[in-house]
């Protein structure tokens, strides 16, 4: 048996930073050096960030990350970090040229990996699944590799994969075992969803067991856009029981040593196909290392489902400010649930000092409201301010007369204005606080309430509002802090108040019922006769069915936010708004 000691560096990319994730890589990578690794890995296409979208169709940004990987071969090397094996993600252009094929990106993009080692790359080598369901649309902008690289280093052969690569029966992944591997890495950009780590587990054992090789899966962590990353990267043994395992939602860099078998015979350098997949032989070092005492394996405690979401949430969102650089948010606090979950997760986010609650009563306006909104500026500490909008909304209604549904939108429309002015004049980011029910149903006002830049609950059920809204109280209550968000904004029936009395329930059914015929309907995409036959009301599920599909237009134009299920609005699902297809 060999020894070996891996370091998984988990980090957080910026999409388009070239210089600033290759900073991000040398930092690592020193640190990996200080604590004694043989070998450091970082995620998939962590040079460009991930995803670059249509980026990748732009011959500059695909020669700039060609060029960023060779420099940054050179800058580890000039900082004496040559002998330390590097494996990266970039964005690279497949072998022999640059001619693409009737049906295939421009430029022959691919989502690359290489190993720098001593001012150079030793290898360079591309996915070869290449995911186009959900939130990917990898046939849109890469082409397919179709060699598994494999590097013998301290005697221990080490094959290397990309993400969905693991996830796919076949490809390189089939022909670890044929190579004789006894280690194999696989990069990825895997995105959070819930219940997704015990998937990702049992996916590794598998294919551990598959490959008959140990297996370590290192991931990115942090906000781009609608996705969040939760690292939750892991290491495996050949047998597939778990070895190690990072924290969730925080960079960290995992170090790990592994016995692994040493490889017999001399080494080949040479080339073999198996299963369409060509194995590339690479030497660095032939000698296993000598024998030490191993670190003790580090396992990270999993939090509970809740915190999860909870924790993904903020990390999007700060990802979103920062990322974009902002410097604060801006958002309406209501004294409803929406909105008080909304300025506690920014405010765990960025810090309470950066966020500001406007309040911005009507004449509708319940005095409870006013003062809900109030206890949680002061619970918080958040920078509160009251601005009445009934005469805004006067002045409206004496140039034209409204009344119904367009006075009550007329309040929402003043509403939203005041926000984007605020953040025009005092450079505020716009938090939008709707939640998913609401953008489901079209209960929302285009340009009004749905008027922002980032939308942190917009894939969070009503149901799961509420859910979180408690976890964070008692986790505060378990830590001896004070509850950030009022009891009564919790318990009491939830209103738009836009026009006297109003409740939710008025026009839509209870959230319990609403959000389960929703998540069947939205999340799995069953059709009238499926919803009827698994439980729901008949004449409700018209009624939704009408709802959702005429608010389309209404989602388009929504603000991004961060999908924490399986099924989102966003890029999960894409519906055409004119269609007179309804069951």
């Amino acid at each position: 048996m060999a020894q070996l000691r891996l370091a998984m560096a988990q980090v957080n990319p910026t999409v388009g930073d070239l210089e600033g994730n290759c900073g991000l890589v040398c930092a690592q990578a020193r640190r990996a050096a200080e604590a004694g690794a043989h070998l450091v890995v970082f995620p998939e296409m962590v040079l460009t960030g991930y995803p670059v979208e249509d980026l990748a169709l732009r011959w500059t940004f695909v020669d700039a990350s060609i060029e960023a990987m060779h420099a940054l071969a050179g800058r580890l090397a000039a900082d004496g970090l040559g002998d330390l094996p590097v494996v990266v993600g970039y964005l690279g252009r497949r072998r022999g040229g640059t001619t693409t094929a009737l049906g295939q990106p421009v430029g022959a993009p691919q989502n690359a990996v290489a190993l720098l080692h001593r001012g150079r790359a030793v290898f360079t080598s591309a996915k070869h699944h290449l995911p186009n369901y959900g939130v990917f649309d990898e046939f849109r902008h890469f082409v397919p590799g179709n060699v598994l690289p494999v590097v013998r280093l301290h005697g221990v052969d080490t094959a290397f994969v990309v993400c969905e690569d693991l996830w796919q029966d076949g490809g390189p992944v089939s022909a670890v075992r044929a190579s004789g591997a006894s280690l194999l890495v696989v990069l990825n950009g895997s995105p959070y969803e819930r219940d997704k780590s015990d998937t990702r587990l049992e996916l590794c054992a598998r294919r551990a067991r598959e490959a008959g090789a140990a297996l370590a899966y290192v991931n990115m962590v942090g906000g781009q856009d609608e996705l969040v990353f939760d690292g939750d990267s892991l290491v495996v043994d050949a047998s597939g029981s778990l070895l190690a395992r990072a924290p969730r939602f925080e960079e960290t860099l995992l170090v790990v040593d592994l016995e692994l078998p040493d490889t017999a015979g001399p080494p080949d350098t040479g080339a073999a196909e198996v299963g369409g997949i060509t194995i590339e032989r690479h030497l660095l070092s032939e000698q296993p290392v000598p024998a030490y005492e191993p670190l003790p394996a580090p396992v990270a405690p999993h939090t509970d489902d809740l915190g999860e979401v909870y924790a993904a949430l903020v990390l999007a969102t700060r990802d979103y400010v920062r990322k974009n650089r902002f410097s604060s948010v801006v958002l309406g606090l209501s004294g409803g649930i929406d909105s008080a979950l909304v300025a506690t997760i920014a405010a765990d986010a960025i810090g309470p000092e950066r966020v500001h609650g406007v309040l911005m009563p009507s004449r509708y306006s319940s005095d409870h409201s006013v003062a809900d909104a109030e206890e949680l500026v002061r619970r918080q500490g958040i920078n509160g301010r009251i601005i009445p909008v009934g005469p805004m909304v006067e002045a409206f209604e004496q140039a034209v007369e409204v009344d119904g549904l367009a006075a009550e939108n007329l309040q929402a429309r003043v509403r939203g204005q005041l926000l984007m002015t605020l953040s025009n004049q005092e450079g505020h980011l716009v938090l939008t606080t709707g939640n998913k029910s609401e953008l489901a149903t079209g209960y929302s006002t285009l340009y009004g309430d749905s008027a922002g830049g980032f939308a942190p609950i917009k894939d969070v059920w009503k149901t799961l509002v509420w859910e979180l809204a408690r976890w964070r109280n008692a986790e505060a209550e378990r830590r001896g802090q004070t509850p950030p968000i009022p009891e009564n904004s919790i318990t009491k029936p939830p209103s738009a108040e836009l026009r006297p009395g109003q409740l939710d329930t008025d026009s839509l059914p209870e959230y319990e019922v609403l959000d389960a015929l929703l998540d069947d309907y939205v999340g799995t995409d069953l059709g009238r006769a499926e919803l009827v036959a698994a439980g729901h009301d008949p004449a409700l599920v018209d009624r939704v069915i009408r709802l959702v599909d005429r608010a389309e237009y209404k989602r388009r134009q929504y603000p991004p936010g961060p999908k924490i299920s399986k099924r989102n609005f966003g890029r999960d699902r894409r519906l055409p708004i004119t269609s007179r297809w309804t069951v």
